[in-house]
């Protein structure tokens, strides 16, 4: 029968608990003799790695630990799903690699220069907004409006189609929250194959508009990318859209709303980084991002026998990579539980660990996440949460669906 730590961590119940109950159960896993493994009903069930060393360790060898079928649901994808899901995050090398390389040689110099320019823009409107606001939804208001504008304008999605987007993305991240489901009823899995679908067919069509008439957006430099001879078709271009826009939108759009949850709670270190925010404000971003981990975990599946941490795994086992609890370990982090904006050195993984799949986005991600909390604290120093935030019933975003604020 199963213990339990290990019906816990399939159970969305266990996720919706409170941040030092799951901190409990996870700091019971790290000092364990060994990896918890957990049944699923009808699959073959996965390992917990908890550890710090040993997420790094996995996550450095993708030869052994591979990210196909997939990196990102406890079980394979069923047949409708699967052409949806061979995004870059759940494939190996060499075709990893392929496509990493044309998607960051299409981030141009100019490209950026006219990104990190938006951010500031943004940042400053949206903050002229909530000022005229008042109290308000702060995911509603300020942390999703981010990093949807940010990519959006970024790819050349038009403006009328934001709100698929963010709908598409709220259903792709946390199917299993009641609130995501079909009001039609319909299952898992036609659900995500509709919201898949949607963002496919919307890269179709920008994809073929950009093949004609050129522009200066991402769309364009992916469409005409070739590198040493290499593109990407269509099926690639459609998946790698589908995972910016996702891991794009919900990742930064969390952090910002646990940043403001966690200044909130813990006034005094607020205290400090508002006394010095130019120069703390770099800290404490990764410490927002480490404290609150906004992807929790992601999937390997073993390509052979292997050792790790003193413990035998066979091929075809699974593991999850909990970062949320490598970014506990109190081997590495000091104190490892309290939230310290001046903590250094800081060597999370909150944007995933070291190795090939470390997130391409994640230098956007820090500037957004900069930016915009200085706008906020620099013109409403006084900005804090009314009540407790809403989180999204799902384990692998660390997902906060509404949080009141003032100021």
């Amino acid at each position: 029968m199963p213990s339990i730590a290990e019906s816990s961590l399939v159970s969305l119940d266990f996720w919706s608990k409170p941040q030092d109950e799951r901190d409990e159960m996870f700091a019971s896993l790290r000092a364990a003799d060994g990896p918890v493994f957990c049944p699923v009903p009808d699959e073959p069930g996965f390992y917990a790695i908890t550890r710090y060393e040993d997420v790094a360790e996995a996550s450095r060898n993708p030869q052994v630990f591979s990210s196909q079928p997939t990196a990102v649901s406890l079980v394979d994808p069923p047949p409708q799903v699967a052409p949806y899901s061979g995004s870059m995050i759940s494939i190996d090398d060499p075709r990893h690699a392929r496509l990493r390389r044309i998607v960051s040689r299409s981030f141009t110099p100019r490209l950026v220069q006219r990104v990190t320019g938006d951010v500031t823009v943004l940042a400053r409107r949206i903050v002229d907004e909530l000022t005229e606001r008042g109290p308000c939804d702060f995911v509603e208001h300020v942390a999703m409006p981010m990093p949807l504008q940010i990519i959006c304008s970024m790819m050349g999605i038009p403006e009328s189609a934001y709100g698929d987007v963010i709908d598409a993305t709220n259903v792709i991240i946390a199917i299993g929250d009641p609130d995501y489901v079909s009001p039609d009823g319909d299952d898992r899995t036609v659900v995500l194959t509709e919201k898949f679908s949607l963002l496919h067919a919307l890269m179709a069509d920008l994809s073929r508009l950009r093949r004609e008439t050129p522009a200066d957006d991402l769309v364009t430099a992916l469409t005409h990318a070739n590198v040493d001879g290499e593109a990407l078709d269509d099926l690639d271009l459609a998946r790698f859209f589908s995972l910016l826009v996702v891991a794009g939108n919900e990742t930064t759009r969390n952090a910002l709303s646990h940043a403001l949850t966690l200044l909130t709670d813990n006034p005094g270190q607020r205290d400090v980084l508002l006394a010095d925010l130019d120069v703390r404000l770099p800290a404490a971003v990764e410490e927002i991002v480490r404290y609150s981990t906004p992807v929790t975990w992601m999937r390997r599946t073993l390509t052979r026998d292997h050792e790790l941490g003193g413990h035998p795994y066979r091929a075809g086992d699974r593991v999850i990579l909990y970062y949320n609890s490598a970014n506990r370990d109190e081997s590495v982090f000091e104190d490892a539980r309290a939230f310290d904006v001046m903590r250094s050195p800081n060597p999370h993984f909150g944007f995933g660990a070291p190795g090939p799949h470390f997130c391409l986005g994640a230098h956007l991600a820090r500037r957004e996440i900069t930016v915009l909390l200085r706008e906020l604290y620099t013109r409403l120093p006084t900005l804090h949460a009314t009540a407790p935030s809403v989180r999204q019933r799902t384990s692998f975003i660390n997902g906060i669906k509404s949080l009141a604020c003032a100021f």
